[in-house]
């Protein structure tokens, strides 16, 4: 009990250092609520100007505990009053019995791609698996946002982009109310350096093309941008500065350039929690990647080492914050990502194949490297824990690659349930992945928490996630802009698609 007080309190000072983007992002991430059209309406369930929630339980996202037999009003897209049973209802509120169910705010998803990575002809070979080069990286202009939206995420950032023209399209008829979707800060291209895997990436060739690179899709619409494995620290330099200089923000997966050396030169975020530091990775070269990316450093990492310390101080020193992207790592454990039935049928026959495949893979790792594994999972689940009760801003989302088994918007629930496993209270994992995105964004004061004045950006589902984390699995109902959607419409309209488009 003493450890959860002393943690939420650190929760609470953490969250609070956090520095807003210079440029207000709000106009563009959250523009005016456009009616929905013909391609959104079959998933509408709830359109009233006035829409009274009685008999709900509130878990508010602030951290405070979830409070029973609540009314929340909503009138013209936004929370007007929340209190308990009893709270005066317009006449003409549209009411909604919630006895038994729990709201929350809209997720916001801080590591939500728009693709998928696909493994052209994976299969065995030579008892090894084998995939013909390149990888390709599909957009899910289709799929990826009717998941997101389905599963409570109201607000998502893209987090490096393939396509980045997509994204921007996308977002536009989002807002439009042409096509169902969350709300979006669409980060741009990936800033990558040279040897990147992935052909759809374009390579940096040096600073001023950093610096080019990062002018021109701001001009273009993106409101982030994230730097990638390959990149140099002269080149990040320049990408940090004009994008600061814009007023916008950069975060990053990064490799050839270590987590001190980002803070040091201001970069905001670091994606992957603590899995890609390459500081003390064995043959570490400056401005080189290495063959581990990470995974060696936080393996040889005592949590509650000096060295651990002395990371997690400058990173919070410097007011860098960590997205947290437990689901992606926990597909590297044997045995420990569950397979929930759901997500499997929102992939394509080919996704749901590879996924099995290379999850089997995984499955029958020698006992000495799962072991291993494990232990580095763990060492990374510390770590975030400690940044966040040293202070620092941690962000949560899934990222929806890896070996294909995560799934958007489900990965995003199961990110929630995963900080729980990490340490973390249900309401202290729920704020994590709602208010502090929001915090990040410099968008706390519209969305992100549940209090009169916001927008009514809310998820709806059956049973109480402050006592039993996995209730949070059982949406019923997602609303964005005081609009309810159908969780399970969305869901049928993308059975066995994700994947393909």
């Amino acid at each position: 009990m003493r450890h959860a007080i002393a943690l939420a309190a650190a929760l609470s000072i953490g969250a609070g250092a956090a520095c807003a983007a210079t440029r207000d992002l709000a106009p563009v991430v959250l523009p005016q609520a456009a009616v929905p059209g013909k391609a959104v309406q079959p998933f509408v369930k709830v359109d009233a100007p006035v829409v009274a929630l009685v008999h709900v339980r509130v878990i508010d996202g602030s951290g405070a505990p979830a409070r029973a037999d609540q009314t929340l009003l909503i009138e013209h897209g936004r929370i007007t009053a929340v209190g308990a049973d009893g709270l005066p209802i317009p006449a003409d509120a549209k009411r909604i019995d919630l006895s038994g169910r729990t709201v929350l705010p809209g997720l916001v998803g801080m590591h939500d791609h728009l693709f998928y990575i696909a493994r052209p002809n994976l299969g065995e070979q030579d008892g090894k698996l084998h995939s013909d080069p390149p990888l390709i990286v599909p957009e899910m202009a289709f799929t990826a946002p009717r998941l997101y939206l389905a599963m409570g995420v109201t607000t998502l950032r893209t987090t490096g982009s393939v396509e980045p023209y997509t994204d921007l399209n996308l977002k536009h008829d989002i807002d439009q109310g042409k096509l169902p979707g969350p709300h979006m800060d669409v980060t741009g291209p990936y800033l990558e350096g040279a040897n990147s895997p992935f052909i759809q990436m374009h390579p940096i060739r040096d600073p001023a093309d950093a610096k080019e690179t990062v002018a021109f899709w701001a001009k273009q619409g993106v409101t982030s941008f994230k730097a990638y494995m390959d990149i140099t620290r002269a080149e990040l330099q320049a990408a940090v500065d004009e994008a600061h200089r814009l007023g916008l923000k950069i975060t990053g997966h990064l490799c050839a350039v270590t987590y001190r050396e980002a803070a040091a030169i201001g970069i905001d975020d670091l994606e992957h929690g603590f899995f890609v530091n390459t500081e003390h990775d064995p043959g570490k070269a400056p401005d080189k990647c290495t063959e581990s990316d990470g995974l060696a450093t936080l393996h040889a990492m005592d949590p509650q080492g000096s060295d651990a310390k002395s990371l997690i101080q400058d990173l919070v020193a410097h007011h860098v914050a960590i997205t947290s992207t437990l689901p992606v790592f926990e597909q590297m454990v044997p045995h420990h990502a569950p397979l929930r039935p759901q997500a499997m049928a929102a992939l394509s026959p080919q996704a749901n194949h590879d996924y099995m495949l290379l999850r089997a893979h995984t499955d029958a790792l020698p006992p000495d490297q799962a072991q291993k594994r494990m232990v580095t999972f763990r060492h990374g689940m510390a770590m975030e824990r400690a940044f966040a009760a040293a202070g620092g801003l941690l962000l949560a989302g899934p990222d929806p690659t890896g070996n294909g088994g995560v799934v958007p918007g489900f990965g995003d629930l199961r990110e929630v349930e995963l900080l729980v496993e990490e340490g973390f209270t249900p309401v202290q994992a729920i704020r994590i992945a709602s208010y502090n995105g929001a915090l990040y964004l410099g968008l706390q004061d519209r969305i992100g928490s549940i209090a009169a004045g916001k927008d009514a950006d809310l998820v709806v589902v059956k049973g109480d996630p402050s006592q039993h984390i996995d209730d949070i699995e059982h949406v019923e109902t997602v609303f964005k802009d005081g609009v309810g959607y159908d969780s399970q419409a969305l869901l049928q309209s993308v059975q066995g698609r994700y994947g393909e488009y």
